[in-house]
């Protein structure tokens, strides 16, 4: 690719960017939110079509003028993108040869169809039967879907954007292992992540963008070679130092205790996926949730805030030392508490709104009168989260799903920081953004610590929640099965929590759900450093 430039409007997305891929490796591209990485993926696969860019593409060295999707698919270039493109209620086969049917003189030919989608999905080391509905699978079993779906269509560029994001370290690591066995098999590939150290460990050369321009091109390994701290360097124009601010929590009294909470999958109503969990959290301190995927941690968070989550749920809430009701959002709202989701673009913002309107979302009583919005105060409490968050957005105007990821997920926490609650929870709340906006995310969560909020921080990645939290508890198969303060917590020690089976799990004498444990002390003022 030469040269490519593509505006929006006055906006440049992309400014003279210049990128090459060798035959037979996996080339990542690093940058932070809003730095034209997927855009630039846009451009070589034909979602922007030529004529809406300048530059070229060479391709085998041919220049080629990509009017589609369809266009470059011809030629063996295929993009897997971050949400991924497949529809729930087909069955894997169907998926597979979407748009490319198997058929004999217009007909569907399905004996065709599932023998084929059974040798790909053997590729990729899928043992499902091609007839299994997608909406049944998980999200690792999804993503390896889509590749079988791009080996169907002889595959030879493969472009990953974000292809480990949603996913948890067992279905990370199978993913990557397919992608150097592809790789072995001549097949390009580049790849998209903010996770550094996969990047490190998978990828052959790295190219840097920032502000939609080309900063360096280096290879990972060998002679030469650039590491994560000056990828990062490169990224956000200096160096970030510590990846999570230095911070001094002052931790108050017990502000919200939960007490036996259980609950039922919706569905299956027989199948328990929180069990007598327990928890604390105090005025001022930011206390993290570990668990592996299916451990229960965002059932148990949704099931709180209004129980939006689950049936026939059970437990007690008590907010300063008060029994509360949180049996609906409204009144969970009503009693100081707000949850930030961990799928921003489904549950967390409305795509197609603006800046503005998302942001001033969940507390519209405040700026209505006789339940007629403000437009001027909305206006206003946007402006003032735009700037003490530093959101970047061309205008509050701006559709809200034009926004890069980091951006998108300030709109979320403008939106409940702007309700002023007394307890956070934040589910997943990095997921998915660079690390220079990371940095920014900690800053804001430690903030509002410091103005008194209690925060629950769920995160996937155990060095998050080591950086930031004072201190974090465990969940293993709906239940509760430690708490670790700061000082004592690390990586094996969650993980040993994290795998505990139920039957080993004791009762907790004065924190409910918790082992062995009185809920982090006495509850007294103290200092807690990081």
């Amino acid at each position: 690719m030469r040269h490519i430039t593509k505006a929006f409007g006055e906006f440049k997305a992309l400014d003279d960017v210049t990128f090459d891929v060798r035959r037979g490796e996996i080339h990542a591209v690093c940058g932070e939110n809003g730095a034209g990485k997927s855009t630039l993926m846009n451009v070589l696969s034909g979602v922007w079509p030529r004529g809406t860019y300048e530059g070229e593409i060479i391709y085998d060295g041919h220049v080629r003028e990509f009017r589609s999707i369809r266009d470059s698919e011809a030629v063996g270039i295929v993009i897997i993108h971050q949400e991924l493109a497949l529809s729930p209620y087909l069955s894997v086969a169907e998926n597979i040869f979407l748009g490319n049917e198997k058929h004999r003189r217009g007909v569907i030919d399905w004996d065709a169809t599932n023998e084929a989608a059974a040798r790909l999905l053997a590729e990729v080391g899928l043992d499902i039967r091609p007839q299994t509905r997608v909406a049944d699978l998980g999200v690792g079993y999804q993503q390896l879907v889509e590749i079988a779906k791009a080996l169907s269509k002889d595959v030879r560029l493969l472009i990953l954007d974000e292809p480990t994001a949603a996913l948890n370290d067992t279905d990370s690591a199978h993913l990557l292992d397919l992608m150097r066995g592809l790789r072995e098999r001549g097949i390009s590939m580049i790849m998209i992540s903010h996770k550094l150290g996969e990047v490190s460990h998978t990828a052959d050369r790295a190219t840097i963008i920032r502000d939609g321009r080309t900063i360096d091109t280096a290879p990972l390994h060998g002679q030469g070679m650039i590491g994560e701290d000056e990828i990062i360097r490169l990224m956000v124009g200096r160096s970030l130092g510590n990846r999570y601010p230095d911070h001094v929590s002052t931790v108050g009294e017990e502000i919200l205790r939960v007490c036996d909470w259980s609950v039922h999958h919706p569905i299956d109503v027989s199948r328990k996926v929180v069990d007598g969990a327990g928890l604390t959290l105090r005025r001022g301190e930011i206390v993290g949730l570990a668990g592996l995927m299916g451990a229960g941690r965002t059932e148990l968070a949704m099931s709180l805030f209004g129980r939006s989550y689950g049936t026939d749920i059970s437990g007690t809430v008590l907010k300063d030392g008060e029994e509360i009701s949180t049996s609906t959002v409204a009144k969970a709202m009503g009693h100081g508490l707000a949850y930030v989701s961990e799928d921003r673009k489904v549950l967390g913002l409305n795509l197609i709104a603006d800046v503005r309107t998302n942001t001033a979302a969940a507390a519209l009583s405040k700026i209505s009168r006789h339940g007629v919005v403000d437009d001027s105060a909305e206006r206003e409490v946007a402006e003032r989260y735009r700037r003490e968050l530093r959101i970047k957005t061309a205008s509050l105007a701006a559709p809200v799903g034009s926004l890069s990821g980091g951006n998108q997920q300030k709109v979320v926490l403008a939106k409940w920081i702007f309700t002023d609650p007394d307890v956070l929870i934040l589910d997943e709340p990095t997921r998915g953004i660079d690390v220079g906006a990371k940095l920014e995310i900690y800053q804001i969560i430690d903030s509002l610590a410091d103005s008194g909020k209690a925060i629950l921080v769920i995160s996937s990645e155990l060095p998050e929640l080591l950086g930031i939290c004072d201190r974090i508890y465990a969940m293993s198969q709906g239940r509760i099965t430690g708490q670790l303060p700061r000082a004592k917590a690390d990586q094996e020690n969650l993980m040993k929590l994290m795998t505990m089976e139920n039957s080993a799990v004791p009762a907790g004498p004065d924190d409910p759900g918790v082992p062995g444990g009185r809920g982090g002390e006495d509850g007294s003022a103290k200092a807690v450093a990081r």
